[in-house]
């Protein structure tokens, strides 16, 4: 199987492509001579890991019969100051709400994600490092 995007230059530094039918607009800052018409390719790399790991976790959860009320995945990540800039570090924070939730189950559908089923991470952990937390709230 080979994944391909075409991304087309629209206007200044924006560029845009089709993603599975959803348009996607890359942009810079208005400081950087973009028109923020899109968000920074650099942040679509924590969007990536983020809704990757998002999507194993809940379906994984699903077939544990364990639905929480809110499921927020939170990636914060490190820049370096040096050119080429990039992440050097991230942190992913799971955070669950609801009441009763089995920390068990959690635990295990996060570390299913991050070890065996999400190619985000798998790419990732190989250029950086990866820590992960998981908060819980009611």
């Amino acid at each position: 199987m080979k994944h391909v995007v075409d991304l087309s230059w629209t206007d200044k530094v924006a560029f845009e492509t089709d993603m599975d039918g959803h348009k996607v607009v890359i942009d810079a800052t208005k400081e950087a001579g973009g028109s923020d018409l899109g968000p920074r390719p650099k942040k679509l790399m924590l969007t990536a890991l983020a809704g990757c790991t998002g999507v194993d976790v809940i379906m994984i959860l699903k077939k544990m019969k364990v639905e929480p009320e809110a499921f927020n995945v939170i990636v914060e990540a490190d820049v370096t100051d040096e050119h080429p800039k990039h992440y050097n570090k991230m942190k992913v924070i799971y955070q669950f709400k609801g009441k009763d939730l089995p920390k068990a189950k959690l635990e295990k559908a996060v570390k299913l994600s991050e070890e065996k089923y999400c190619g985000v991470t798998a790419v990732y952990e190989k250029a950086m490092d990866i820590k992960s937390e998981i908060r819980i709230v009611e």
